[in-house]
């Protein structure tokens, strides 16, 4: 199993209600971390439904770690530790009660679901919260013990719904730390967000959706090492448009951006003097011009853009 792909789509479909909601996806992702980006509706929460079974393909199939999702399903959910994004907890149960009954539910005898569930608080950060009761935990908390029961039976497979969704900056950076640690222990990671900066933290290569569609598919150790020259800037006056179009002309990949702004990669051989050389030609003026900080946003942005466009 271990040389498998971690997910691979053939044409996936999957039609609610009459409406198609997942169109042809298609694709190979054999990352350690694969981030599942889009905006909120692109589809990311039907897909991972898609793979635990909720749903059925209605043309084409996804394969996890070679499993097909059509055929073998149950082998599937025997891999998978799912955290969903909203809360699903019993009332009244206290975290470890919680944890200990869905690692039951997983197949782990009472006793070894008892041990594990209190390992897993611990090592998640509420040891000295366990006990209490779910209903009184903050939702920094809640987030941690969702984790907790997705890992407490030893998945191969974490599916990670918006794993960071409402949670301020010190508990946000806490939920992106825990993720790399399971990454580095072995567990294959699917990490559904619609924040760039959290997949980017944790991922090492990232599927695009928009609107049900694959918008691009990214490595992003390979764009990290690539000599690919990523600038954002920013315009006055002037034709933008024209100016914009003139750095597609000379082989940029361009990004716009709202107020003026754009993102753009410089192709081999092109200077940035060359874009004020053509700023000046079009009579604006360029107010900015930076190293961009990363190249995900930059990805996403013109995946946005090339889909839209084919829509």
């Amino acid at each position: 199993m271990g040389d498998e792909a971690l997910l691979e789509l053939d044409g996936l479909e999957v039609t609610l209600g009459g409406r198609p909601v997942l169109r042809g996806l298609t694709g190979r992702l054999d990352g350690r971390v694969v981030g599942l980006l889009g905006p909120n509706g692109a589809g990311k929460t039907t897909l991972l439904a898609t793979l635990l079974g909720f749903y059925r393909p209605s043309a084409g199939t996804a394969r996890l770690l070679g499993l097909d999702v059509r055929e073998r399903g149950a082998e599937i959910r025997a891999r998978l530790g799912y955290m969903p994004e909203t809360d699903a907890f019993v009332a009244g149960l206290s975290a470890v009660r919680f944890v200990r009954r869905m690692a039951e539910l997983s197949g782990l005898p009472a006793r070894a679901a008892l041990e594990r569930a209190h390992e897993v608080l611990f090592w998640v950060g509420l040891g000295e919260a366990r006990y209490r009761s779910l209903d009184t935990y903050s939702l920094g908390m809640k987030q941690l013990a969702k984790l907790a029961q997705a890992i407490v039976h030893g998945p191969q497979v974490l599916l990670l719904d918006e794993p960071t969704n409402g949670l301020d900056p010190s508990a946000r950076q806490r939920m992106l730390r825990l993720i790399r640690e399971i990454a580095a222990s072995g567990v294959r990671v699917v990490v559904s967000s619609h924040l760039l900066r959290d997949v980017e933290a944790v991922s090492d290569q990232v599927i695009v959706l928009r609107e049900g569609r694959v918008a691009t598919i990214a490595d992003l150790a390979a764009e990290a090492s690539s000599d690919r020259r990523f600038l954002e800037l920013e315009t006055r006056g002037g034709d933008a448009a024209a100016f914009l179009a003139d750095l597609a002309g000379l082989g940029c990949e361009v990004a716009e951006l709202a107020n003026r702004r754009a993102k753009i990669v410089l192709p081999e051989g092109v200077e940035s003097r060359r874009l004020w050389a053509l700023a000046e030609e079009r009579g604006l003026q360029l107010r900015r011009l930076t190293v961009a900080r990363n190249s995900l946003e930059h990805l996403f942005l013109k995946a946005m853009e090339e889909t839209r466009a084919g829509l």
